[in-house]
C-alpha cells in the first residue's frame, strides 16, 4: 500500500477535472480507477528484489528497464518514472472501452472530457460497468461494441505504469508499445486521433526498428514488418467492408431492407477471415474477435491513421533520422489548425483526413 501522501497528491490533481466533467459519476469513476491503479504501483528496481515474485516476472521487468533506457538514451524520449514503475492488477485489461454508432452510420458516438478533449469511446476500469454501458446505449438502438485495453497514456499528468496486462508480450510487442506511449507525451493534439496515432506509430516503429538492430536480429525485424503488413491487410479489408455498406445506407432502401443488406455483408466478412485466419499469427484470436459479434461499431474504428505513417516517416527522413527535430517540427505542426497540419503533411505523402482509430485482434501482437 501506498503512503497516504501519494494518494493525496493524485487527488491534488484529479479533483480540478472533477470539477470541469459535466458527467460527474462517470468521472469519478476514472479517477477513483486510475488511482486503484497507482495505488498498486512499485518501482520496477523494488520489485526485482522481492523474491516473492516470480522470477519469470522479475525476468521481464529487468528487460523493460533495459527498454526504457533504451527510449531516453537513443530515441530521445521523456526521461521521467514512465514504465520504471510496475503494477500488477490482476486482470486482463486495465480498461474495457465502450463504442456506439447508429444502426445505419459508421459515426461514433462522441463523449468529450476535461484535457483530452473529444473522443469516440467510453473507458471503464470495471468491465461491468462497462457491459452495463453497452446495454443502456443498446437498448436505445445503437450498434454498440466493448474492448479489453492493455494500456493507455496520461498524457504526462502521472508516470504511466508498466501493467501485468502487457507485460507477458514479446519483446518486441513491449518495447513497441513503450515507445508508443511514451510518443503521446512529447506531442499530443487533443481532438485530432489520426494525427496523435500516426505519430506515435512513427516514433513506435522507428524506435523498434533501432532497438532490434541494436539487440536482436534482423530476422525479428521481418517479422515486426510481416505482422504489421498483416495487420494493414487485416484492417484494408474492414475498410472495404465499412466502404460497401456506407453505400448501402446511402441508398433509399427500406430499414428491413437495409438491415437485410448489412446482415449479408457482415456474415460475408466473417466468412473471408475465417478463410484466411491461417495466415495470421494466432489464428484462435481471430475467432474469438468474431464471436463477439460484427455490427457497425466494431468497423467504427477502422485505423485509416495508418495512412498518414508514410508521411511522418517521410518527415523524418527528410531530417536524416534527427529524432529529436522530428519531435521539434511535429510540435509546430500541434500548433497549427488541422487544416493546416493536414496540409503540411500532405506535403510528405498521402494523408487520409478520417479521425478514427483502431482494435486489432490480439493474434495480430505476440
Amino acid at each position: 500500500m501506498k503512503s497516504s501522501w501519494v494518494v493525496k497528491a493524485l487527488l491534488s490533481v484529479s479533483l480540478p477535472l472533477l470539477a470541469a466533467c459535466s458527467d460527474v459519476g462517470y468521472c469519478v469513476q476514472c479517477v477513483t480507477g486510475h488511482l486503484d491503479v497507482m495505488n498498486r504501483t512499485r518501482p520496477i528496481e523494488a520489485v526485482l528484489k522481492d523474491q516473492s515474485v516470480p522470477e519469470a516476472e522479475r525476468a521481464q521487468l529487468a528487460r523493460v528497464l533495459k527498454i526504457r533506457a533504451f527510449a531516453v538514451d537513443e530515441l530521445g524520449l521523456p526521461d521521467n518514472d514512465s514504465y520504471r514503475i510496475y503494477a500488477n492488477l490482476g486482470r486482463p485489461y486495465v480498461v474495457w472501452n465502450v463504442v456506439a454508432t447508429s444502426e445505419f452510420s459508421f459515426a461514433p458516438k462522441q463523449w468529450c472530457y476535461p484535457i483530452v478533449g473529444c473522443v469516440a469511446y467510453r473507458g471503464y476500469f470495471d468491465e461491468k460497468e462497462a457491459r452495463a454501458m453497452a446495454v443502456q446505449l443498446a437498448a436505445e438502438g445503437f450498434d454498440v461494441d466493448v474492448n479489453g485495453v492493455k494500456a493507455y497514456s496520461t498524457l504526462k499528468w502521472f508516470n504511466d505504469p508498466v501493467l501485468n496486462t502487457f507485460l507477458n508480450g514479446s519483446d518486441s510487442h513491449v518495447a513497441a508499445l513503450v515507445f508508443h506511449e511514451l510518443a503521446h507525451q512529447v506531442v499530443y493534439v487533443p481532438n485530432d486521433c489520426s494525427f496523435n496515432e500516426a505519430f506515435a506509430k512513427t516514433v513506435e516503429m522507428e524506435g523498434l526498428r533501432r532497438w532490434l538492430q541494436a539487440n536482436s536480429t534482423a530476422a525479428e525485424w521481418q517479422r515486426y514488418l510481416d505482422r504489421e503488413a498483416l495487420s494493414e491487410e487485416f484492417l484494408a479489408m474492414l475498410k472495404r467492408t465499412r466502404d460497401e455498406l456506407t453505400g448501402i445506407y446511402a441508398q433509399p432502401l427500406s430499414v428491413e431492407g437495409k438491415r437485410a443488406a448489412k446482415r449479408e455483408v457482415f456474415a460475408r466478412l466473417a466468412d473471408e477471415l475465417r478463410g484466411q485466419k491461417s495466415r495470421w499469427p494466432n489464428p484462435a484470436a481471430v475467432d474469438s474477435w468474431l464471436e463477439r459479434g460484427l455490427n457497425n461499431a466494431r468497423l467504427a474504428s477502422i485505423a485509416t491513421y495508418h495512412d498518414r505513417v508514410p508521411a511522418f516517416q517521410s518527415l523524418l527522413r527528410s531530417l536524416n533520422g534527427d529524432l529529436p527535430a522530428f519531435y521539434a517540427e511535429v510540435g509546430r505542426l500541434a500548433k497549427l489548425s488541422a487544416a493546416e497540419r493536414t496540409a503540411r503533411l500532405r506535403e510528405f505523402g498521402k494523408v487520409d483526413v478520417d479521425t478514427a482509430c483502431a482494435e486489432l485482434p490480439a493474434g495480430f501482437h505476440n
